[in-house]
């Protein structure tokens, strides 16, 4: 008699609280692994393999890593067989709503007690990019943020910096203080010295306009470096 397990099952012949979407309803959205929610999204395997199983596999290729999975194109997930171009885009849209999801607690005004707190408010625009880009967190007096403006694109291994862009961006918005941000594509966070120059310069020009500048924050995917924490501020 052939043996049959739960991978080789479609999903309906399943128990009814180890199927994803039921299993969501009883115990909770919290309850499901990454492949299962993915599963979701997917709502059907192939013959061979189930929308869990299917999940697993595009997983295991970004690592298991959202972060990884986030950076697939629709052609890239277009590969894996049973995949086509819908239920691509349906993934590819849904891992950016969790990008902009962490990027909306910005309209909380933020308040910014440590270098980590401005991390998590410019990591999910930075730390996905090819390529340079510098950022400034504009701060009220009470440190907290009211809006993000990006001042340069560059590539993948430096961007021009505008003394006057970004102070004229702080004099606008009424900033107190602004907090300096850019990230490495190459994934070394170690600044450069031209890094290290400009920082001094805009804290510099920062002082002659009451304008104080908190820190420079730069961004890789394997986390930040914070020249405030380093004692380069």
């Amino acid at each position: 008699m052939e043996k049959y397990t739960r991978d080789n099952l479609t999903i309906k012949a399943w128990a009814e609280e180890d199927r994803p979407r039921e299993k969501l309803i009883l115990k909770g959205k919290k309850s499901l692994s990454d492949a299962e929610l993915l599963a979701i999204l997917l709502g059907s395997g192939s013959r061979e393999e189930t929308a869990v199983g299917l999940s697993q596999r595009i997983l295991k290729s970004a690592d298991n890593n959202l972060n990884e999975l986030g950076k697939c194109t629709v052609k890239e997930l277009t590969r894996f067989k049973g995949i086509g171009e819908a239920k691509a885009i349906t993934i590819v849209a849904a891992l950016e709503l969790g990008r902009r999801r962490q990027l909306s607690d910005i309209k909380e005004r933020i308040q910014v007690r440590s270098s980590q707190d401005a991390y998590k408010a410019i990591a999910p625009i930075l730390v996905d990019l090819p390529h340079e880009e510098f950022w400034i967190l504009l701060l009220n007096r009470s440190n907290r943020i009211m809006c993000r403006e990006r001042i340069s694109i560059g590539g993948v291994s430096g961007t021009v910096v505008d003394a006057k862009l970004i102070y004229k961006k702080a004099l606008e918005n009424l900033a107190s203080a602004i907090i300096l941000c850019h990230n490495h594509p190459s994934g070394n966070l170690k600044p450069s010295q031209a890094d290290i120059d400009i920082t001094r310069k805009l804290k510099q020009a920062g002082k002659t306009l009451d304008i104080d500048v908190l820190d420079h924050l730069i961004i890789a995917e394997g986390g930040f470096y914070s020249f405030a924490d380093e004692g380069l501020m």
